[in-house]
């Protein structure tokens, strides 16, 4: 694997134990073209970062070390994380997202994402659980990397969570509350942004972002019979 270097100043001074990385963060770069997007990482007023930076054509560049924090997360939440950019390791895949023209990951630019993440799972013994997207940590404002990107994939090489059909921890002809289900699903997986007792006029970016991940092919904010029985193979596996 050949990993070209371009350091980034925006990123910690003080170095971080090898222990403290616990994640992947798979972000989209979200901008026009692969040059504006690496100048912008590098750039210090706009105080934006990441790890590894993966172009279209496959080519892997480190922006900074592993042992740096990098910032790529923002504001953001898993489980009893917050603030990921402390414990995890960014990588940026050059796509425009959806502001200027969502493209599809092109194979060979997944090809080297995926040789990475094997790499950096193995060496820093990070779990499938903890390989997630942006809009996983933070589904109140990001959507990348998005419905295109190719979560199956990931999945047959064991690089993300996975769940088998099953039957369901609930009775479906007894359903009270289908929202109390699915978020609570929700917050054993890992999500966070939401309140388990009561609705929130921002719960549709939290169930879209869920879709996104796991039904790729529905992207809306309802959370329908398979949307809930995804979540709780998920939560119950």
């Amino acid at each position: 694997m050949i990993i070209e270097t371009s350091n980034s100043p925006n990123q910690s001074k003080k170095v971080r134990p090898k222990k403290d990385i616990k994640f992947i963060i798979i972000h989209y770069t979200g901008m026009q073209s692969r040059i504006e997007s690496l100048r912008r990482l590098k750039d210090p007023k706009f105080k934006v970062s990441c790890h590894y930076f993966i172009d279209r054509k496959g080519k892997l560049i480190r922006i900074v070390n592993d042992n740096k924090i990098a910032w790529h997360a923002g504001k953001s939440k898993w489980k009893n994380f917050t603030n990921l950019n402390n414990n995890s390791l960014g990588i940026e895949l050059v796509n425009k997202g959806h502001k200027h023209g969502y493209q599809k990951f092109p194979k060979i630019q997944i090809k080297s994402l995926i040789k990475l993440c094997v790499f950096l799972k193995k060496k820093y013994k990070i779990k499938n659980s903890n390989i997630l997207g942006h809009s996983d940590i933070a589904p109140l404002r990001k959507l990348d990397p998005g419905e295109k990107f190719p979560w199956p994939l990931l999945k047959k090489k064991q690089l993300c969570i996975s769940f088998k059909s099953k039957k369901p921890n609930y009775d479906k002809k007894n359903i009270k509350d289908i929202r109390e289900i699915f978020f609570k699903n929700l917050f054993k997986i890992g999500y966070r942004y939401f309140n388990l007792k009561k609705k929130g006029a921002k719960d549709h970016l939290v169930v879209k972002a869920f879709k996104r991940r796991f039904l790729q092919s529905s992207i809306d904010g309802k959370i329908d019979q398979k949307t809930l029985e995804i979540s709780d193979f998920l939560a119950n596996q």
